[in-house]
């Protein structure tokens, strides 16, 4: 290791340890170690092909890490596309999306879909029936998130997918009341990412976190006024910081008529911890050599 990659290696940024360590107290140096260890990640086979591939033990997800099924392994179709077999994705990830509890006939809205691992939980639901729109306001995250769709589901089975480039901010204001399920995924500090970029990991600041909750809010309140009454809405983050997590339901709970939801479900998931508002998924709960997570997520009834 050359002298520059050990500066990076060993680079803190105080404020950064010093505003989490205040929350997670004795807890954090092990979360913190926790976000640098690789992802540990399943394989979703796909409910939209013939699959008589079995991964282990478990047919329907296994946990694998840099595994070569996850890119190639594909089904040819009689028209000469290849779908893909398994889609690979954290499993804090297919939670959340499986929190929305998609039905079939209903009209669903992914307000911040790419890359598409949930989106491909909802369009699961749905079973090629009633509607989902997947927006992803960013061009090549949009086009990713379309390859996604095209390699993971037969052409004949969406027509019901609609993806869409808009601010989810517009869906409030265009179409209020309109969809039975929203999932509302926002962008967000991402510390485990934000470990990757040196760059912007020396940026931090909880000013920083402050101001994307603003942006987090007014996406929620956006999905909250497109939702129909009676309808349900799952906010979630891979973020740490309660500013865009607990904090950012607190505020929609004082100011919109909505109902927090605990699933009884959930608590067959040990690593699944409840907080005021949600759940937290952190990073350290496995406690070996993998992790996944962060994620946190609150499930909502509009009333």
């Amino acid at each position: 290791m050359d002298s520059k990659q050990n500066s990076e290696q060993n680079f803190k940024n105080i404020k950064f340890e010093s505003f989490f360590a205040d929350i997670y107290k004795e807890r954090w140096p092990q979360i913190f170690e926790s976000l640098k260890k690789p992802v540990k990640h399943i394989l979703r086979n796909n409910n939209f092909i013939q699959n008589d591939i079995t991964l282990g033990s478990n047919s329907r997800c296994e946990f694998l890490l840099n595994t070569n099924w996850s890119d190639g392994t594909s089904h040819t179709l009689k028209n000469g596309l290849n779908i893909n077999y398994f889609y690979k994705m954290d499993p804090a990830s297919l939670i959340v999306a499986q929190a929305l509890k998609i039905q079939e006939n209903e009209v669903v809205l992914d307000m911040c879909a790419a890359p598409g691992g949930k989106s491909l939980v909802l369009a699961e639901g749905l079973k090629s029936t009633g509607e989902l729109i997947s927006n992803e306001l960013s061009n090549d995250r949009r086009e990713r998130l379309i390859r996604v769709f095209q390699e993971y589901i037969p052409k004949d089975l969406r027509t019901n997918i609609f993806v869409k480039g808009l601010d989810g901010n517009k869906y409030g204001l265009h179409k209020p009341e309109y969809f039975d399920a929203i999932l509302c995924d926002v962008p967000c500090s991402g510390e485990r990412h934000l470990l990757e970029n040196l760059a912007e990991y020396t940026l931090w600041t909880e000013r920083r976190s402050q101001n994307l909750a603003v942006r987090q809010y007014s996406l929620l309140s956006s999905a909250w006024l497109a939702c129909k009454k009676q309808g349900r809405i799952v906010y979630s983050t891979c973020s740490l910081s309660p500013y865009e997590n607990d904090q950012v339901i607190k505020k929609i709970k004082k100011r919109r008529d909505v109902q927090i939801v605990r699933d009884e479900q959930l608590k067959q998931y040990p690593f699944i911890e409840e907080t005021e508002y949600g759940y937290q998924i952190l990073p350290d709960t496995l406690n070996n050599v993998f992790s996944f997570g962060p994620m946190y997520f609150s499930i909502m009834l509009k009333i």
